[in-house]
């Protein structure tokens, strides 16, 4: 049980006072060089800022919006609120006028922190519907002050906030202090409005309680230390990398902002060196399709060497994780027919794996700064042959699981004994059921819905009591995944039970793993499959297209534009050729989960738009969008 009078903030103060020199944040400010704040200076930010809050009036309880990507100014403005009990309302800057107008709106916020002019933009252009909105603070320092006039709520800048906080908070700062000390465990930390995949966002009400229970199990599980260098290039606003950060700071290691793109985040790994990276499984597969794509295009021997060598690392991963009983067991095995079967291949594999990792695999660990311990994947689930590549590398991956309305960590795969293909058991203390469509608790190795009681649960939706009740009940949250569970406890999630796809014939089809297997190609960026109440499946695909260009430039293909190019029936039959030989019983899948039309779509989906900001697909808005391309399939 989590002690009643513990808070994040008062964490937070103990770690600074104990490490007070060590590195807590690394950021560029502008640059390209980062800049270091230690504990102890990030503490008296913090302090400064949120006198300068109370000063202000902001008080226990308020809803503090914040619109901004990830920055220092975002935690130091986060770890103020919630130090003195307010409640933050955030959201990235990439999120829609129409989202940040409702949620901003629906949450009641009277203060907002904008990132930059363009945010500030956005917000006001929503102000009929925020009659509560009277202040903004931008972060961006180069925001011009002299404009304000013209807009209908107050206007300032972070940085003379911040100065404000730093003249008084010698005479006021007993009364930041006094606020924290005054915190409870159930005191309201933020209202993470989920990305919503169907219908308008819900505002999740998560406490330090939800917090505090993961920052004392998850180190059980990753070995963090302090000193430790995360590099952080998930939305900070986001649920798990807010989870994340939690956990970093209240163990004293150092957080790195970098972005989520390969030209600026590998070189910001090599310059910080970092043991830990949380992410979203599309970013891993990125960096395995450009490693992939770079060694085909260099062609040769590096190419064939590459080639075997990661064949190799994957026979030899599969065979050690034989031999140390790492494989998940949905049916009971026997270890002395593993230890058996694998021992003596192991052995002869073993000289070539060393080969490969000292030839091939050592040059892409360097990439990732020299030090890296592993990845935490979240937000998704981390395709099989990503899992797989990575493994056979040496670069460890380790599967996390969980939902905005549970804080989110449910479950993060060990880091000493990680069974690959699944997300590891949950965190301890966490009750859970895997029941079927009527509601019987299923055995291991059968597929049901996950059901789960913990302290870390969502207090529920922000003025939706009917949505809380629908999945919150007697304190059993309805997770609404299919999940199965191993003999050891270990879970792999299968899909949505909302995105289940059911056929005329009655087959029930999970969407995501036919996805997630279309996109290995590398001519198939993004992949949707539908089918509901149909007789077949089919999908929308978005290819590659500078992929695709090559691909026609090698067989002396002519075209206009990207319009004639995807509508080729030559381009068409080679797409089809790379669906059906990555779907079909040779690749593990039923009859029926093969995709017998597609419909190449010119426009990848975006985030905001068709997907979420954690990369998942928002299948109703895809689908009303492209209503009449889905349609014309199954005519």
């Amino acid at each position: 049980m989590i002690e009643e009078k513990k808070t994040i903030a008062k964490l937070f103060k103990e770690v600074c006072a104990n490490y007070s020199n060590m590195t807590a944040l690394l950021s560029k400010n502008g640059g390209d060089d980062f800049q270091a704040i230690t504990y102890s200076e990030l503490f008296d930010l913090v302090r400064a800022f949120g006198t300068a809050l109370i000063d202000r009036g902001i008080k226990k309880k308020d809803h503090i919006g914040i619109i901004s990507d990830n920055r220092k100014e975002w935690i130091i403005t986060d770890l103020a609120v919630i130090s003195i009990g307010a409640v933050d309302v955030p959201r990235g800057s990439d999120s829609t006028a129409d989202e940040v107008g409702y949620i901003l709106g629906h949450a009641d916020c009277p203060i907002c922190f904008a990132e930059n002019k363009t945010q500030v933009e956005k917000i006001l252009s929503q102000k009929e519907r925020l009659p509560l909105l009277k202040t903004l603070v931008v972060y961006d320092e180069g925001f011009n002050l002299s404009e304000a006039g013209k807009y209908p709520v107050e206007v300032i800048k972070f940085q003379d906030l911040l100065k404000k906080g730093k003249e008084i908070v010698g005479e006021k700062g007993n009364l930041f202090d006094e606020a924290l000390q005054q915190g409870v465990a159930d005191d309201w930390v933020t209202l993470i409005y989920t990305s919503g995949t169907t219908g308008e966002p819900k505002g999740v009400i998560l406490t330090n309680r939800s917090y505090l229970f993961q920052i004392e199990r998850i180190p059980e599980i990753v070995g963090i230390k302090p000193g430790h260098r995360f590099i952080s290039v998930l939305p900070v606003w986001h649920s798990f990398e807010r989870a994340v950060e939690y956990v970093i700071i209240c163990n004293a290691a150092a957080i790195a902002y970098s972005k989520p793109i390969g030209s600026i985040m590998l070189p910001d790994m090599l310059k910080v060196k970092p043991q830990w990276m949380a992410s979203v499984p599309r970013i891993w597969e990125g960096v395995r399709s450009a490693i992939f794509r770079n060694v085909n295009k260099e062609g040769g021997v590096k190419k064939i060497l590459f080639h075997f060598f990661v064949g190799v690392g994957e026979a030899h991963s599969t065979l050690y994780n034989m031999f140390f009983g790492l494989l998940p067991q949905f049916s009971k095995r026997s270890r002395v027919l593993d230890v058996a079967l694998s021992i003596i291949p192991l052995i002869l594999l073993s000289p070539f794996k060393f080969l490969g990792s000292a030839l091939v695999f050592s040059k892409i660990k360097k990439k990732l700064g020299g030090s890296f311990i592993a990845g935490i994947s979240g937000g998704g689930a981390l395709p099989p042959y990503v899992d797989s590549f990575f493994q056979s590398a040496g670069i460890a991956l380790l599967e996390g699981y969980g939902l905005t309305e549970t804080g989110p960590v449910l479950a993060v795969r060990k880091q000493k004994s990680p069974v690959i293909g699944t997300v590891g058991p949950l965190l301890k203390d966490i009750e859970y059921r895997i029941l079927d469509k009527d509601m019987v608790i299923l055995p291991p190795g059968e597929k049901g819905v996950l059901f789960v009681k913990s302290e870390q649960l969502m207090q529920g939706y922000y003025k939706k009591p009917e949505a809380t009740e629908a999945v919150l009940k007697d304190g059993w949250l309805n997770t609404g995944d299919i999940v199965m569970a191993t003999h050891r406890g270990e879970i792999k999630i299968l899909g949505r039970e909302k995105d289940t796809i059911v056929l005329m014939g009655g087959e029930n089809i999970e969407p995501e793993p036919i996805e997630a297997k279309l996109v290995q190609s590398d001519y198939i960026d993004q992949a949707m499959v539908v089918g509901q109440d149909q007789k077949f499946l089919a999908a929308l695909i978005i290819p590659n297209n500078e992929k695709l260009e090559e691909y026609a430039a090698s067989k002396g293909i002519s075209y206009v534009d990207l319009e004639e190019l995807l509508s080729n029936p030559e381009i068409v039959e080679f797409i089809n050729e790379e669906i059906q030989s990555l779907v079909n019983p040779k690749t593990g899948f039923k009859h029926f989960e093969r995709i017998f039309r597609f419909k190449i779509l010119s426009k990848h989906f975006e985030v905001g738009e068709e997907i979420t900001h954690t990369l998942k697909i928002k299948r109703n808005i895809v689908s009303e969008r492209y209503k009449k391309e889905i349609r014309e399939l199954f005519l």
